[in-house]
């Protein structure tokens, strides 16, 4: 896999069937490892290790409803009372971020209301804080670490 824009972190791998599985720590089960995978992982390391991110308040790869369609967020953060923090949408490396991409996790915040936007392809990385008054996103240079 493609060495990413994160620090270095352990992972736990196994191959099943001639394919790579990486273990998803907030999934508890190992995935098979895509490029987009490898770039979730790191990220969700990133948010534990570097961001102080309890595990027990971020979620993987679960499906919500946009404008009556399934669809299913990267990562979600979680504020202890139940509301969302954050919002992560993790592309492959190969992906390049557009406003496509932006346009895309701001439909998955249409039901999410979180107060931040993280978008990543593992290379480049970009933060927004939202301030749902002005109706506006700030840009960021970083997402805030975690705190009660």
């Amino acid at each position: 896999m493609v060495k990413l824009n994160f620090p270095p972190y352990q992972f736990r791998f196994k191959n099943s069937e001639n394919k790579t599985a990486i273990f998803d720590v907030l999934r508890k089960k190992f995935v098979i490892l895509t490029p987009e995978e490898w770039v979730r992982q790191h990220t969700i390391q990133y948010l534990i290790h570097e961001k102080n991110y309890p595990k027990q308040l971020l979620n993987a790869e679960k499906q919500l409803k946009v404008n009556k369609l399934t669809r299913r967020y990267d990562i979600v953060g979680y504020n202890p009372n139940g509301s969302i923090n954050l919002i992560v949408e993790c592309k492959a490396p190969s992906v390049k971020i557009t406003q496509e991409t932006f346009d895309q996790i701001a439909r998955y915040n249409l039901s999410l209301q979180a107060e931040q936007l993280m978008v990543t392809n593992g290379l480049s990385h970009y933060y927004c804080q939202l301030d749902y008054e002005l109706e506006k996103y700030h840009f960021l240079r970083e997402i805030s670490a975690y705190s009660l």
